[in-house]
């Protein structure tokens, strides 16, 4: 199941004058549906995989995650390897999705925030968007006071575990517009993860995984009632 745009021509069907504040868009009930479909897959079918564009579009969702000052304090893992995806398996509790879908994505953090991770954002700013350091100093001297100086390594790994978790419900979102399945998955051994990644020596710490790919027609909880909660019960307005 994908979601697609209504088109006339071959073109999206709207205005054609659209700015840059004016968007294409799916309809509501098209979003719901999709967010309806999708689940936590529990058994992924090994012989089908992620077309190189849907793939590649996946990525880009990825990339294209917001985060808390824009600094990015991440590093997204595609483990190919099915050697290194086989000794993961063990590291995730015997969890099959490991091995079995189409794609493995490893979100890790950096270890320990600096000084010179935030100078490196403020100089990918200046070089995008063609301002000047000056005119950043004044970010950046308050994202380097808030984070940095009055933050111990420790609360600034959980910051930016958090950021991951942005990251991570992007992923499924998206996945879940294209029909793609998707499971996300917490219950791993990170420290094992991080020693077969090779991960403690870059700098980066495990976080969460999530498998991508299709589900198999052998997956009993495809077709299981979706639980969850009214929306008079954890939605609240004032």
């Amino acid at each position: 199941m994908k979601v697609r745009l209504k088109q006339e021509n071959g073109k999206p069907k709207g205005k054609t004058d659209m700015n840059l504040h004016q968007r294409n868009s799916i309809a509501p009930e098209q979003l719901l549906a999709q967010l309806k479909w999708r689940y936590a897959t529990q058994q992924f079918d090994p012989a089908r995989k992620i077309d190189p564009p849907a793939w590649s579009a996946l990525e880009e969702s990825l990339v294209l995650t917001p985060s808390s000052f824009g600094l990015q304090p991440w590093k997204f893992i595609v483990v190919t390897q099915a050697e290194k995806r086989e000794q993961l398996v063990r590291a995730s509790w015997g969890q099959r999705q490991v091995a079995d879908a189409s794609h493995l994505v490893v979100f890790a953090v950096k270890s320990d925030l600096r000084e010179t991770d935030i100078d490196s954002h403020v100089d990918h700013m200046v070089k995008v968007r063609g301002t000047s350091h000056d005119t950043l100093s004044s970010y950046r001297d308050s994202v380097v006071g808030s984070l940095i100086q009055n933050r111990e390594p420790a609360i600034r790994r959980q910051w930016a575990t958090n950021q991951v978790y942005i990251a991570l419900g992007n992923l499924l979102t998206s996945a879940a517009l294209l029909g793609i399945d998707a499971c996300p998955l917490e219950g791993i051994e990170r420290e094992k993860y991080d020693e077969i990644l090779g991960l403690k020596q870059k700098g980066l710490e495990t976080a969460v995984a999530a498998a991508v790919g299709y589900r198999a027609a052998t997956d009993k909880y495809a077709t299981a009632a979706k639980v969850r909660f009214p929306k008079t019960d954890v939605l609240a307005t004032m």
